[in-house]
């Protein structure tokens, strides 16, 4: 009998992963989650994404783990496996790699929120650079433009990375947000810097060994293709992509990178996920202090916090429901994390949305899939009085579904489009259009990103 019982446990627990409950043994109802495949579903069927892998937890446990549909469109790809099948982070990254060291290593005083970036960048420096601070990058005020075309003018990862460092910035460092990628791969250098190894390294030994994260890495092996979503058909590079980093800019740093390069399953950022609801820990062992988790993860400057996102109202895939202190992120290639400390609740979603998607919408597909499966986690909790949902009527794969695959009409020449939600117009006859930058005071419900 004693010789069953780590079987039994390993059983339990998966591969490595979250251990398995029923939704009612942790305070769900097993009917209301039971939306989850429908949404997913009308998801794929629409064109939306090829596949998909959702874990959804609460009080430590994972009550769906599940796979949906192939790791690409035709048959002769694999079905997905939450545990097994490896999808492309992108913007996750982020959070999951860049901002987790950046917390580490100043939970050890070897980083300052209020640092130059010069202390660990000298070449960022002059004029307004000197001014830019760790805690801008973090917040996204530093700045440095979105992004630069590094794959156009870089030959090497360090002609990129020196186009990165000498970036004009566009506006004085904390007077405007703007989301950057370049602002991320520098936070990833200042972590180096003090860390004293690559990012890579740092994170593989700190973070995703001790919490048993077996699937998570940048630039996987050869060996491990066979479990890799593929991402874009048809890139700049010249051949299709699976198992190489879907961002150009980061496959032109040399696939580690601050703003994208992470791959994983969705087993293991579950892990992620219970680790920071754990407030640093998982399984007795601390990642990072429980005060500098509840620092990086509260609001400080519009709907960023630091590293993180935040729930605004129906902002960023965390539907409408999530708590006040909820925070997570999304990446572009069709992966979000998004964690409720209040109902001890998070959601792991990650697809290859760019893997030759059918929908003429496939960016609407997944932002109403991703809100829906949050609100559907929401709704689902039935033991929390001060946070209880009634459950919708309908979620939006049930109404907004026609829209997906609506017919993109062109405009006319000379005008601008003037129908749908952030409609562009023509500039005025001789003059130029204004391009606005968001101030620091974000508002509530916030703008589009520029890049995720």
């Amino acid at each position: 009998m004693l010789a069953f019982l780590p079987f039994l446990a390993a059983a339990l627990v998966g591969n490595g992963g979250l251990p398995d409950r029923a939704p009612k043994a942790v305070g769900m109802s097993a009917q209301r989650l039971a939306a989850i495949d429908r949404v997913i579903k009308k998801g794929m069927s629409a064109g939306g994404f090829p596949g998909a892998a959702v874990v959804i937890g609460r009080r430590g446990a994972a009550v769906v783990r599940r796979g949906y549909g192939r790791l690409g469109w035709t048959s002769h790809y694999d079905d997905v496996d939450p545990e097994k099948t490896i999808y492309d982070l992108a913007s996750l990254t982020k959070v999951v790699g860049t901002t987790t060291a950046v917390m580490i290593l100043f939970d050890e005083g070897k980083i300052g929120l209020d640092d130059p970036i010069a202390k660990y960048v000298p070449a960022f420096a002059g004029g307004d650079k000197n001014s830019v601070t760790v805690r801008m990058l973090l917040e996204h005020r530093s700045g440095l433009p979105a992004g630069r075309d590094l794959w156009r003018i870089a030959n090497t990862p360090a002609d990129a990375k020196f186009a990165v460092i000498t970036t004009d910035l566009v506006c004085k460092p904390g007077d405007c947000y703007i989301y950057s990628d370049l602002g991320a791969d520098l936070l990833a250098w200042v972590a180096e810097a003090a860390a004293g190894q690559s990012i890579d390294q740092f994170l593989n030994e700190r973070v995703f060994q001790p919490l048993g994260m077996t699937s998570t890495m940048y630039r996987p092996d050869l060996n491990l293709a066979s479990r890799v979503a593929p991402t874009e058909v048809t890139p700049p590079r010249g051949y299709p992509l699976r198992g190489e980093v879907h961002d150009e800019n980061a496959f032109a740093l040399g696939g580690i990178a601050g703003h994208a390069g992470l791959f994983s399953s969705a087993n293991d950022v579950s892990v992620f996920a219970q680790m920071m609801i754990n407030n640093g820990t998982y399984e007795g062992t601390r990642i990072v202090a429980d005060s500098t988790v509840r620092l990086f993860t509260r609001r400080a400057a519009g709907t960023r916090a630091l590293g993180w996102d935040t729930c605004a109202t129906e902002h960023g895939g965390c539907g409408q429901f999530f708590s006040e202190r909820s925070y997570g992120h999304t990446g572009y290639t069709g992966t979000s994390l998004w964690i409720d400390p209040d109902r001890e609740l998070f959601v792991v979603l990650l697809t290859n949305r760019v893997h030759a998607a059918r929908a003429r919408r496939p960016a609407l597909v997944i932002a109403d899939v991703r809100a829906d499966l949050a609100d559907a986690a929401s709704v689902s909790v039935m033991d929390d009085p001060l946070n209880f949902v009634a459950r919708p009527a309908s979620y939006r794969a049930d109404t907004e579904y026609r829209k997906w695959n609506r017919p993109i009409r062109k405009p006319r020449r000379g005008r601008g489009v003037h129908k749908g939600k952030g409609a562009k117009h023509a500039p005025p006859k001789g003059g130029k259009a204004k391009q606005p930058v968001a101030k620091s005071k974000a508002p509530a419900k916030a703008k589009a990103r520029t890049a995720h």
